[in-house]
């Protein structure tokens, strides 16, 4: 059995330049520059020109510095200030330091340059002292005489995220990263908080009528959009219309949608067919797809989605998105958080950080980078580093159960030869031991199950074993039961991740199983960018691995695989005796009720095979001690973190 390992090498050290005194770092700062940041030679000579409107680039003969800095203070550069001699350097801008494709590169000084060049060679010393008498007497004119650092440094916290967001649409994929840009840009009329329980978001308050068919929402004041127009309910509306029918849940609240209208600029109703006791559960789930508010001139638009408008907490900075390498985003000055505290994905979203940098680079990588220093926060720690980190006193590892645990899938294309017959799809239960693939990736006991018969997750209020009897792991029963099928050797396409080794391992585990019982494999490695494109098509793929957030896969309502019966979803699993099930568990009002419905859809999936599961754990996320107010949650939240200024 092949099983991924990755050497870890030690990475360079990048020393953190401080560079300048206490003025040039004011003036770094009063040009829009970090003063953090390495960026080569001639850093204040850089910012000077800037401030005074000039081209940095551009020589100027003599003193460019000073001469930017006397024009700011409204002094004749030409006129010579106890000395006519200022030196005849040239400026050179600084350069951009950031880190390319996981690279640790740092940034110094041009070859043979020891620090920033400040005066040219072989200037006297009487020369040097009247420039600096001249720069002094510019500064007091500015009053910068006494300069100290900036009283606000920008505050950049750094991440590193499972994947590179690759499509921003979140309404175009169930990808979690792509829920993760969501929940950074747009925002919510309902959310969940900590306990599971749904609570209002961009809606002030909401009633509903005794017959439980007309329910009314009022947004609260003060929500704008990044563009600067204000949320009205005619984009609430339009958001709804538009997520609705690509959605599980979202399709069976539309069903039984009789009117969806924009009353005024504050106020939606909603009135039912028939009462559905999920409408604030399915207006405030956090599972993909999310119903997020877009401005109308958007969702109404039948056009791709190329332009990102929320009114979220931070603001997608489109112009430094490099793809490969690095996704900004700001923070949002005109948003206005709940009062409550934050909790979940409910609450105040306060924002402490000014700036967010998710970079892209592999988890190893991603691993060296937060113990030197170099990032802040990692989603995903390599399971065979965990050890390390723990014992690194300047990070904290994040460990959670319950839901906020993975179930890990294989995801069958049920459309596709030979996988089209469910009698083939069925052996698949027989090829799968979660133990044994939780242990080829590198998971330690204290972080899986070592196995969960539930669809619904293991530790949840639906958890069931019913149907399960067929899941009995033996390489010479599925060898059997595979001969008695219409398989006649037809290759098994399987698309494999080699940049995650969590889905690749399961990935490899599961070829190795199904040659041994006689199935054709044909292994196919991409990125996940590619895998999502690959797998839209229903020809040319036959099963990958992945893994999803259990508060995505906790009830059949938002179960990736058991949720998309029978819909354009990839993978187009369809029992028709699923439907009026799932129905019936969106109408169910107490807990028995749903968890008796639960149980016979799952034993229905057992025998269908949307998907099979292998496995269910937790993989924690790392941060810098630095960081204070970090929400405890699978999901990455940057609202209520804070970071000292540097």
């Amino acid at each position: 059995m092949r099983i991924v390992t990755r050497t870890v090498m030690a990475g360079p050290h990048p020393a953190t330049p401080t560079g300048t005194g206490a003025a040039e770092h004011a003036l770094l700062v009063m040009a829009g520059l970090d003063p953090a940041t390495p960026i080569g030679t001639g850093a204040a000579e850089h910012a000077h020109p800037v401030m005074a409107g000039l081209d940095p680039a551009t020589p100027t003969g003599a003193g460019a510095a000073e001469h930017a800095l006397l024009v700011m203070a409204g002094l004749d550069p030409a006129t010579p200030i106890d000395t006519g001699a200022a030196g005849d350097g040239r400026v050179k801008p600084g350069h951009d330091g950031g880190e390319g494709g996981g690279r640790f590169t740092p940034v110094r000084a041009a070859a043979g340059a020891a620090t920033p060049v400040r005066a040219a060679a072989g200037a006297a010393a009487p020369v040097r002292a009247a420039r600096r008498r001249g720069l002094r007497f510019a500064l007091a004119a500015l009053g910068l005489a006494a300069l100290a650092p900036a009283a606000h440094a920008e505050k950049n916290l750094t991440a590193v995220l499972e994947s590179e967001v690759v499509f921003l649409d979140p309404s175009s994929t169930t990808a979690n990263i792509t829920r993760t840009f969501g929940y950074l840009v747009y925002d919510t009329l309902f959310a969940m908080n900590g306990k599971g329980e749904i609570k209002p978001q961009m809606v002030r308050d909401w009633s509903t009528s005794a017959d439980k068919l007309t329910w009314t929402f009022t947004l609260r004041d003060g929500l704008k959009f990044h563009d600067g127009q204000p949320v009205t309910a005619t984009d609430v509306v339009a958001s709804l219309r538009r997520w609705g029918p690509k959605d599980a849940l979202g399709r069976m609240l539309m069903a039984d949608t009789q009117s969806l209208e924009a009353k005024d600029d504050k106020t939606v109703v909603l009135t039912l067919k028939e009462p559905f006791p999920l409408v604030l559960e399915t207006l405030g789930k956090p599972n993909a797809l999310v119903p997020f508010i877009m401005p109308a001139r958007l969702a109404n638009s039948t056009d791709k989605l190329t332009e990102i408008d929320g009114s979220g907490p931070f603001i997608f900075q489109k112009d430094q998105w490099r793809t490969g390498d690095q996704m900004v985003l700001t923070r949002n000055p005109a948003y206005v958080p709940r009062d409550e505290p934050p909790d979940f994905l409910a609450g105040g979203k306060q924002v402490k950080i000014d700036k967010l940098t998710i970079k892209t680079m592999d988890n190893i990588t991603g691993a060296q980078a937060l113990r030197a220093g170099e990032i802040d926060y990692l989603q995903y720690v390599p399971f065979d580093l965990i050890g390390q980190l723990e014992r690194d006193k300047s990070l904290k590892l994040m460990a959670l159960g319950g839901l906020d645990m993975y179930q890990g899938n294989y995801r069958v294309n049920t459309q596709f030869p030979p996988f089209d017959d469910p009698a083939i799809r069925r052996v698949l239960w027989k090829l799968v031991d979660q133990k044994s693939v939780l242990q080829a990736i590198g998971i330690p006991p204290a972080y899986r199950l070592d196995h969960c018969a539930s669809f619904w997750m293991c530790g949840t209020p639906l958890e069931t074993n019913a149907g399960s009897e067929i899941a009995k792991y033996s390489i010479e029963d599925a060898r059997a039961a595979l001969k008695k099928t219409s398989y006649k050797g037809q290759p098994v396409v399987i698309m494999e991740l080699p940049n995650s080794s969590t889905s690749m391992n399961a990935a490899l585990v599961l070829v190795d199983a199904m040659r041994q019982a006689g199935f054709t494999v044909d292994e196919q490695a991409m990125d996940w960018g590619t895998l999502l494109q690959r797998r839209a098509k229903k020809e040319g793929w036959s099963i990958f691995a992945v893994y999803s957030n259990g508060v995505d896969m906790s009830s059949p309502l938002t179960h990736f695989y058991a949720a998309a019966n029978c819909i354009d979803y990839p993978g187009w699993s369809c029992d028709p005796r699923v439907t009026p099930l799932l129905k019936a568990f969106a109408k169910a009002e107490t807990l028995d009720e749903r968890k008796k419905i639960a149980a016979e859809i799952q034993t229905f999936d057992y025998d269908s095979v949307p998907s099979v599961m292998w496995g269910q754990f937790t993989v924690p996320a790392a941060y810098r001690t630095t960081l204070s107010g970090m929400i405890q949650s699978s999901f990455p939240i940057f609202w209520g973190v804070d970071k000292p200024e540097k």
